[in-house]
């Protein structure tokens, strides 16, 4: 039996950034939203130009260092007000000066931890398959290529009139990718 394969979206080439940031432009300009750009270096402006709104992993790094910082404290006094209390020449049972060394330390580690898991999991990652890993050409992205591509999910695709308005655009070998 064959396996009935599905639009996953279109893809287009474009000869340098400048086209390819103003390809964005024009795209968000539109009204599109389910739109990527690929380059092999960042280029500057490209967030602004596709409409992309603020990264979320300052926040959970934030979250991250204050889960820390809190169990770091409460694991301190619970330890030295609750669960076994000594005085010891005649220190309170629990002062914040000596929790500092583990406070830190749950901080900083549940910190990268946040910002870690938390950039795999906004990125959706690990993906060990995307369907522009079948076409050829996109294997140079990485190298010296720029391309754009719009997936099936955007309220504006239709497949005819998105492969048209790349060309116009300056997108050269528009391809429609299948899953």
């Amino acid at each position: 039996m064959s396996e009935i394969k599905k639009n996953w979206g279109v893809l287009a080439e474009f000869a340098n950034p400048a086209e390819l940031l103003n390809a964005a432009q024009k795209l968000n300009d539109l009204g599109y939203k389910k739109f990527e750009t690929w380059s092999p270096f960042p280029i500057h402006g490209m967030d602004d130009a596709m409409g992309l709104s603020g990264s979320k992993v300052p926040w959970l790094t934030l979250g991250g260092g204050l889960t820390g910082l809190s169990i770091g404290l409460l694991l301190q006094w619970w330890t030295g007000a609750v669960d076994y209390p000594l005085v010891i020449g005649g220190k309170p049972y629990f002062a914040w000066q000596y929790a500092l060394p583990v406070t830190f330390e749950l901080s900083i580690l549940l910190s990268a931890f946040g910002t870690v898991f938390g950039m795999f999991a906004l990125n959706l990652m690990p993906r060990p398959y995307h369907p522009l890993d079948n076409i050829p050409a996109f294997k140079r992205v990485t190298d010296d290529k720029f391309f754009l591509s719009i997936e099936v999910s955007d309220p504006l695709f239709d497949m005819e009139k998105t492969k048209t308005l790349l060309s116009e655009l300056g997108g050269t070998d528009v391809t429609s990718v299948e899953e």
